[in-house]
């Protein structure tokens, strides 16, 4: 048994106000997707506020900048969730509802078990990967040998 789960932080530019109608389909699946994550085998815990989504919290100046922060027991948990569930679905769809960011977006470290990040640490982790690329402090897919899903959407997704 691991003393360690994964956090992770994934963050996107919209492209449309949040209430906008070219993003309804995005925020109408917004809790069908977090209640998939939360049945997930591996789920651990989500950052969340009253209305059960984090999209109005953000550190940037940018209110069109939204995060996503949860805790798995494993890498390989999260990666079934984003790739096996109805999130691949939505995911399929980023490009209608999202910028492309110039750095990244994307990341993970490990928590101690029972450790809920805050937004500010997980800022704090997705700066440091984009300063000092991929170590065991902040990594992104491309760290993990074991994740196979990544893989082969990313080639899929380059031959399309």
């Amino acid at each position: 048994m691991s003393e360690f789960h994964i956090a992770e932080l994934n963050v996107a530019r919209l492209r449309y106000d949040i209430n906008d109608p070219r993003i309804a389909d995005f925020v109408n699946n917004l809790d069908r997707v977090n209640a998939a994550a939360e049945r997930s085998e591996g789920f651990v815990w989500r950052l969340k506020d009253e209305g059960g989504t984090s999209v109005e919290m953000t550190r940037e100046a940018d209110p069109m900048v939204i995060p996503n922060l949860s805790v798995w027991t494993d890498v390989t948990s999260l990666e079934n969730f984003v790739f096996k569930t109805v999130h691949k679905r939505i995911y399929d769809r980023r490009a209608e509802w999202f910028e492309i960011m110039d750095r990244m977006h994307f990341v993970m470290w490990p928590v101690p078990l029972g450790h809920e990040p805050s937004l500010e640490e997980a800022w704090a982790r997705l700066d440091h990967y984009n300063k000092n690329d991929s170590s065991d402090r902040a990594f992104g897919w491309e760290h993990v040998p074991t994740a196979n899903l990544w893989r082969t959407e990313r080639c899929a997704g380059s031959a399309a």
